[in-house]
């Protein structure tokens, strides 16, 4: 045996022989409140409008659907870039589908940035800073949040959480499972930065407008 395979071998036997990590304690970082339903949506529309986002309540995906079609038509926006996802496809369906691009594997970002909006679904809404959690399962769907220069996330008052310690019981238990691929974006507000000068700027590192239509209903 060689000096390296000898030094494989002690590592080996002392890793094979080391106890089992002990599971992670999970520590309460900020406590749950318990706040009502109606006060988180009043707490993330403060939250979220103070950074220059806008909230849209509707009662039912009904309502949605005819208020993203109302908010597109006003906007003037040509073309739509949507995520396939069940609530993106349900909140369109207003919408002439001859304006709605679904991004596919191999879509040049340069298209994508042409786009003037896209469309996507949140898998979590945060009150305390007004932010949505989304999943970008691929690269398409990641740039969806970044290049066009609006973007309307769908969501459901039901996905209000106070904060992020309160949704992370759920989100981790979701990142363990192998089958959910691509990577989770959590978005506050529309791209703003103060690097030049100290003057606020909307719209440098992403999109411009942000629109978050919060759905009560079925």
């Amino acid at each position: 045996m060689s000096s390296r395979e000898a030094i494989l071998q002690r590592i080996r036997e002392r890793t094979s022989a080391a106890p089992a990590a002990p599971p992670l304690e999970r520590i309460e970082v900020w406590p749950d409140t318990g706040r009502d339903r109606e006060a988180l949506v009043e707490r993330f529309t403060m939250e979220l409008e103070a950074v220059a986002g806008e909230v849209v309540r509707c009662s039912s995906i009904d309502e949605a659907r005819a208020k993203l079609a109302e908010l597109v038509d006003a906007a003037q926006w040509s073309t739509i870039a949507a995520a396939d996802t069940p609530l993106v496809r349900e909140a369109i369906g207003g919408i002439d589908g001859d304006r709605v691009v679904y991004p596919e594997a191999g879509f040049e970002p340069k298209q994508l940035a042409q786009i003037p909006a896209a469309v996507i679904s949140a898998e979590y809404l945060l009150a305390d800073t007004g932010s949505a959690v989304v999943r970008a399962p691929t690269g398409e769907a990641r740039l969806l949040a970044y290049l066009p220069e609006a973007s309307v996330i769908i969501g459901r008052t039901e996905q209000l959480h106070e904060h992020m310690p309160a949704a992370w019981g759920e989100i981790s238990e979701r990142l363990r499972e192998e089958q959910v691929p691509g990577e989770w974006v959590v978005i506050s507000g529309p791209s703003r930065t103060a690097d030049i000068e100290k003057i606020l700027i909307l719209g440098v590192h992403g999109p411009k407008r942000l629109v978050v239509m919060m759905v009560d209903g079925p």
